[in-house]
């Protein structure tokens, strides 16, 4: 399939064939106008709770996260904020990087719209082609998990990613000669990545209580050992996790029980605090899109 953008000067290297090779580039959202808005069931509980929003403790949360990143040798790279756009900090949903390209995806709700606008800026200006574009109903980048070379998955929970959205993405990888499944699930999760999360090529994190027995013999029969979550470890985004590769995992301060396992796994754990954007509805993985991974 030809993209609809192609690239002219690749000046940011990009794609992927996996959620686990070594992470190179990736990009991020920048947290100067995000507030909490009612975008999901963790985000809605939050307002209902009348908590406080502590935008200076959210800017110094973002920064420990970018110092992990570079720390850990990999790139940054900026989509634009707009005071509009109190969510565009959460660089997953506006988009997704496969090995053909990006995807410009189709957010459902309203705090999300206009997202498109700074994701479409952000891949033409540095050059990475644009594969393709949703069109058939919603779909949101939290529900989308290139696994490993030849298998994707393709989440759905009604509320925000919708199984026609889900269907037409896994029609464009299915045409490239890849398996891919859309995989159904209670609405209150969000995303699919707030119920699963891979740690490396064998490991992988889920919440069993939100998805079917097909999805778990699925997994199982790709290789991957499953490290169960909570059910209310998961809603607070406890697989929300994002690998770094080499046994090299970025999680959050409050994730303390995963983290602890996959420290006694020898996985490598990175934890910072990002309790004003878990609060919000959204962990690690939400806040940043993969752009560049070696390839497994």
């Amino acid at each position: 399939m030809n993209p609809i953008a192609k690239s002219v000067a690749s000046s940011v290297p990009w794609g992927l064939d996996s959620e686990t090779g070594v992470l190179r580039h990736v990009l991020l959202g920048k947290p100067d106008f995000f507030e909490w808005r009612p975008v999901s069931a963790v985000a809605r509980h939050t307002l209902s709770l009348g908590l406080h929003f502590d935008a200076q403790l959210a800017m110094s949360q973002h920064r420990a996260m970018v110092d992990v990143y570079e720390g850990a040798g990999v790139e940054c790279h900026w989509l634009d904020a707009r005071p509009e756009l109190k969510y565009g900090v959460f660089a997953r949903d506006s988009s997704v990087m496969t090995p053909f390209g990006a995807v410009i995806t189709m957010p459902q709700t309203r705090f999300r719209r206009g997202d498109y606008a700074l994701t479409f800026k952000f891949y033409t200006e540095a050059g990475i082609p644009i594969w393709n574009m949703i069109t058939a109903g919603h779909f949101e980048g939290g529900d989308f998990m290139v696994v490993k070379p030849g298998f994707v998955l393709c989440g759905y929970g009604g509320e925000r990613s919708e199984k026609e959205g889900a269907e037409q993405m896994c029609e464009w990888f299915r045409a490239e000669g890849w398996e891919a499944y859309p995989v159904p699930f209670p609405p209150h999760f969000v995303h699919l990545d707030v119920s699963v999360g891979f740690i490396n090529d064998k490991l992988v994190a889920v919440a069993p209580d939100a998805h079917q027995p097909w999805f778990l013999d699925l997994l199982k029969s790709k290789g991957y050992e499953i490290l169960p979550v909570s059910y209310y470890d998961s809603t607070q985004l406890g697989t929300n996790i994002v690998s770094l590769g080499n046994d090299r995992v970025l999680s959050t301060a409050a994730n303390k029980d995963l983290n602890a396992r996959m420290r006694a796994l020898g996985i490598e754990v990175y934890d910072p605090d990002l309790s004003m954007f878990t609060l919000g509805g959204g962990g690690p993985h939400c806040l940043c899109q993969a752009l560049k991974r070696d390839l497994l």
